[in-house]
């Protein structure tokens, strides 16, 4: 398990799937309402709403409730003013975190980062404390069916994209931040919409854990996404398969 996934694994070993759900709604929300206020309220003329659009879709997200949360951020009366604020720390077994928030509250949701990051055995530090150890790329996936590993490479490197991997499961692009959004649109006006689109923070260098410090830094983990303001948090580890398995039984 890579540090720089999604924890798509913690999210499936703990309980209240129905919460989890409600609050990744939540978050998405949040992400389609400050998009949709600092562009068009368009998805086609707006990149970033577009991605969040897609994002949504991509967690069953009703079409009904996409649309709403467009409208009510384009309202006079307006909604929630989110900010995009940015939280670097140490973890257990000295791992490098990166955290990202969309809060209406600093105050608040520094006491609560600061709060989960003490109480887990890590450290808060300092803006810019560990991000120079992971690389700011955007990342495009597809599913394998969508193309051969030739095909989706060349479209990939025509599009401006630094890399292309392709695996049995998925093809993963990687490119430049300002390259992100053209590179999206031309390989979306090929193979269709992609399964995962979004800009990432990818780990430079990674630390293998044990059980015990893979049980730490998961809790770590944990404690950070059951925040409502925290949209993604990133970190530099790796988990063996074989501790996953034994963490999950």
């Amino acid at each position: 398990m890579a540090g720089h996934s999604q924890f798509k694994n913690i999210m499936h070993r703990k309980g209240a799937q129905d919460i989890r759900r409600a609050r990744q709604f939540a978050k998405l929300i949040r992400e389609i309402t400050v998009s949709a206020k600092q562009g068009l309220p368009d998805p086609a003329a707006n990149p970033r709403l577009r991605a969040a659009c897609a994002a949504a879709r991509q967690s069953n997200m009703p079409r009904d409730t996409i649309e709403r949360a467009i409208k009510k951020a384009a309202g006079q009366n307006g909604s929630d003013d989110y900010v995009e604020v940015r939280y670097e720390g140490y973890g257990p077994a000295g791992i490098a975190i990166i955290v990202e928030a969309l809060t209406d509250n600093r105050n608040r949701t520094a006491s609560d980062i600061r709060t989960a990051f003490s109480k887990h055995g890590g450290t808060l530090g300092e803006s810019n404390s560990v991000s120079f150890m992971f690389d700011r790329i955007g990342l495009i996936r597809y599913p394998a069916t969508a193309a051969s590993a030739d095909a989706m490479l060349e479209a990939a490197i025509e599009a401006g994209a630094d890399d292309a991997q392709s695996t049995t499961d998925h093809h993963e692009i990687t490119c430049a931040v300002e390259s992100f959004f053209a590179v999206r649109d031309t390989l979306e006006s090929h193979f269709g919409e992609p399964e995962t689109a979004k800009l990432d923070w990818r780990p430079t260098t990674t630390t293998t854990l044990d059980e015990d410090a893979a049980r730490a830094v998961l809790k770590l983990i944990d404690a950070l996404e059951d925040s409502d303001d925290v949209q993604n948090t990133y970190a530099n580890f790796e988990i063996p398969d074989t501790i996953m398995q034994s963490l999950d039984s």
